[in-house]
């Protein structure tokens, strides 16, 4: 079986590669022609665990090819994914212009029956929207090919996608005719063998179930900092209350831990884009809009209490920052707390000593010279003020407080994913500050 995935991001690489390892032969095809030759070359533009191994294998048993012409990738192909980007317009819809760009290519160019896939995460009605553009590129060239779409939406999880992909929760497609279904069910048997459930449903509701899910899980997250945030004030323990609930199943313990906000590519736009979907049918998503307003708050909740411990002015403090992609495993800083905590300290007078075990060579393309890149955890923190913790990699759960007692000058941290415990910062004698805690506050 031959299938092509246009668009090779962070969804449509691991899904092309993911998809070659069940045997499948896999043309990935994207319009920057450096990405393409760096593919070609054997170097991935992402960081993702596990897909280096996978990439190169499928690479060299010929299962993996990479190009920029779309047309050439045509013939005997079953089924076009596509994958591109779907960029928060001004408004915070999702830009579609990607989407419908490869629509119309494919019209142009398509010759036999075909299912054309829709894997980018797209408002309902898109699937409708990428069938009349392929009809319409078919009617100017006055020929009647028949052809399928169909919606197939990715719940991957930057950091374990690759295990996300071969071994999903669940298999989401929506379909409109028995055909497509058929093909589908074949590419995806080897899934289905392992007993990993398919799920076939009408176009609108597989779309639907990709915004429904990210806005549950950003919801929930937004819930438990606003609970932390209250915490603080009547003198409660988020950590137990966290525990508390989710012993309880129907809450479960994913996606309770308190934090400085969500990032990344999906939650924020996803968030967005099903707010402004429900405003154009006249709906107001009440409660999603207070999940972007929380998230929106709580990135800034470590400035206050930077403030609170050194007051208001911070012109010519030096803070130390441990992590700068959104989240571990992944150099994907889209998003991320750690950008909007560096603009305003510096916007403050402060400067920033930065490091991330994987997303430096990302965050000096974003900022610059705007900050210093340490060269590991402790030099990041030689005569700093204070540390500041933004993402819980597993190499910053137990560093050594005796080092950075001695080159620090003040021996204060603020916690932004509550990984040290404030008992043990209290007999360290560390002023230290976490989400939905008491701060311990040693001297200042």
């Amino acid at each position: 079986m031959k299938i092509v995935v246009v668009g090779t991001g962070y969804v449509g690489l691991v899904s092309g590669t993911c998809f070659s390892q069940t045997g499948v032969d896999v043309v990935c095809v994207d319009v920057d022609e450096r990405k393409i030759n760096m593919l070609k070359n054997g170097q991935i533009p992402i960081y993702e665990p596990g897909l280096e191994d996978i990439f190169k294998w499928n690479v060299e048993k010929g299962r993996l090819s990479f190009t920029t012409d779309l047309k050439e990738t045509l013939d005997g192909s079953e089924v076009i994914f596509i994958a591109v980007g779907t960029p928060p317009d001004e408004d915070g819809s999702a830009d579609l212009k990607y989407v419908l760009g490869v629509a119309r290519e494919i019209g142009r160019n398509m010759n036999h029956y075909m299912v054309i896939v829709t894997k980018s995460t797209v408002p309902v009605g898109t699937s409708m929207k990428v069938k009349a553009a392929i009809q319409e590129e078919l009617n100017k060239r006055n020929v009647d090919f028949p052809f399928d779409v169909a919606s197939n939406p990715e719940f991957l999880k930057e950091g374990s996608a690759v295990d996300d992909f071969l071994k999903p929760d669940r298999i989401v497609v929506g379909i409109e005719s028995s055909e497509a279904e058929k093909v589908m069910k074949k590419l995806y048997k080897p899934f289905l063998l392992n007993g990993h459930p398919i799920l076939f449903m009408d176009i609108s509701s597989s779309e639907m179930t990709k915004y429904a899910a990210n806005s549950m899980l950003a919801t929930k997250i937004s819930f438990m900092n606003d609970i932390a945030n209250l915490c603080e004030l009547v003198g409660a323990d988020v950590g137990m209350v966290r525990k508390g609930i989710g012993s309880d199943a129907r809450i479960g313990n994913k996606f309770i831990y308190p934090g400085t906000g969500y990032g990344g590519s999906c939650f924020p736009k996803d968030v967005q884009a099903l707010v402004r979907t429900a405003d154009e049918y006249g709906h107001s998503l009440d409660i999603l809009k207070a999940v972007e307003a929380v998230n929106y708050r709580q990135k800034e909740v470590l400035i206050a209490k930077i403030k609170s411990h050194f007051g208001n002015d911070l012109k010519g403090l030096k803070f130390a920052m441990w992590g700068l992609a959104f989240k571990p495993k992944t150099d994907d800083m889209r998003e991320a707390p750690s950008l909007v905590i560096i603009d305003i300290l510096l916007n403050e007078g402060a400067s920033v000593v930065a490091y991330d075990p994987v997303a430096m060579e990302e965050a000096h393309r974003i900022l610059g010279d705007k900050i210093v890149f340490g060269k590991d955890e402790y030099d990041a923190c030689i005569d700093a003020d204070a540390l500041i913790l933004v993402t819980e990699w597993p190499e910053f759960r137990m560093p050594n407080f005796r080092v950075l007692e001695k080159i620090m000058k003040t021996k204060t941290i603020f916690d932004g994913r509550n990984i040290y415990e404030p008992e043990e910062m209290k007999e360290i004698k560390f002023n230290y500050y976490s989400i939905g805690r008491k701060p311990v506050i040693v001297s200042k």
